[in-house]
């Protein structure tokens, strides 16, 4: 039987504001007084430096980061630097993994990969791997980059809850509005894609969630309930 899935989209919400829901949601969900989320949403436009901490992969100045009102986090997921902007789908899965048994984390991060991969296959996209790296690819192009933080669940109801996730690149034009500014995940011999350049098709965030749930659901093995709105 699968668990029931909470699902919300939000146009746009502050990354502080999401990195605080995410921390609330971890606690409340291991303390049994939530179900499991999938939040779905935009961020305006926002630098975050995971815990490999090279700062030097930031290559925008900070008089032009201000002009260009792009803010910066410094966070708790794994990996290096990335952006996050308008015109780019954001996925927060705060979910459970193991339950009293040896688990593969690895693992989760390539089904979480297998999402992406799978909805690009419906259209047409073939996309994959990269050895050595997380996310997904189009050729030597990153579409979906991928940033887990696995918490330790103190309720021992599981081994462990999921934070942060996966940002997929869906309008064209992200590459001068933000990754231009970045040495993104701290890899310099490959670039950027979107799925709008990948299909010369006009897709929207919101559209893309859509879509994306019902793949993400069967990955996981969830029933999905859309809310208009988490409450915490």
């Amino acid at each position: 039987m699968n668990r029931p899935l909470v699902v919300s989209y939000t146009d746009m919400m502050d990354y502080g504001e999401a990195w605080d829901l995410q921390k609330k949601l971890v606690h409340d969900i291991d303390a049994g007084e939530q179900q499991e989320h999938l939040l779905l949403l935009q961020h305006p436009p926002t630098y975050t430096i995971g815990t490999q901490r090279h700062p030097e992969h930031l290559l925008i100045s900070e008089e032009d980061r201000k002009k260009k009102g792009i803010s910066v986090y410094q966070i708790d997921r794994g990996g290096d630097i990335t952006y996050h902007g308008p015109g780019q789908l954001v996925a927060y899965p705060i979910m459970f993994l193991g339950r009293g048994k040896e688990i593969d984390l690895h693992a989760h991060l390539r089904n979480v990969e297998e999402v992406i991969i799978t909805y690009l296959r419906s259209y047409g996209i073939e996309a994959g791997r990269k050895e050595q790296y997380t996310g997904v690819w189009v050729g030597n192009f990153k579409i979906c980059a991928i940033g887990i933080k696995f918490n330790r669940s103190t309720s021992q109801r599981r081994d462990f809850i999921t934070s942060h996730g996966f940002a997929f690149n869906i309008k064209s034009g992200l590459q001068s509005e933000g990754f231009g500014g970045i040495v993104p995940c701290g890899i310099e011999e490959f670039g950027v894609t979107t799925l709008e350049d990948c299909t010369g098709l006009v897709h929207t965030p919101e559209q893309v969630a859509q879509e994306l749930v019902p793949i993400f659901a069967k990955q996981f093995g969830f029933d999905p309930i859309w809310a208009a709105k988490v409450y915490v």
